[in-house]
């Protein structure tokens, strides 16, 4: 089924902060830079947004307002469509190579005292994050450095 764009949207910008940030992850997936990115999309362009109308309005007259306009549109764009592009990847089921690292992370963290239950058979993006924020949080550092 289709997601409406508001939804994928507020499903990017869920899976955005669920994603754990650690440059460990940075090599293997590409949320991290699309995250990065995003977010400085988020508060740069609003305001590039507003100096360009205003600077092109000022300088070649209101006759270019509906360039300015568009710019300015497109500008807004950025940060939403990065936030469309997590939307998306957090409702990705993973491929079958990520799926079997997901499931063997996961039976490593259960014998070393993870005690949360298997997410589902196929697993998404979103469930990787989850697992992947646990293994950062509650399991100890020796256990992460020897995974990555």
């Amino acid at each position: 089924m289709q997601k409406s764009l508001i939804s994928q949207v507020q499903l990017g910008r869920q899976y955005a902060k669920e994603w754990p940030m650690r440059k460990e992850l940075a090599p293997m997936f590409a949320e991290f830079r699309v995250i990065k990115a995003t977010e400085f999309g988020l508060t740069v362009m609003p305001m590039l947004a507003i100096f360009t109308v205003f600077f092109q309005t000022s300088q070649l007259g209101m006759e270019y307002l509906p360039q300015a306009i568009a710019i300015a549109l497109f500008f807004l764009s950025l940060p939403v469509q990065g936030l469309l592009w997590l939307g998306k990847r957090a409702d990705t089921s993973l491929n079958p190579s990520l799926n079997s690292w997901y499931n063997d992370l996961y039976h490593k963290m259960v014998a070393n005292g993870y005690d949360m239950p298997l997410a589902s058979r196929k697993p998404k993006y979103r469930q990787l994050a989850k697992l992947l924020t646990d293994m950062f949080n509650k399991m100890d550092k020796a256990f992460t450095k020897e995974q990555f």
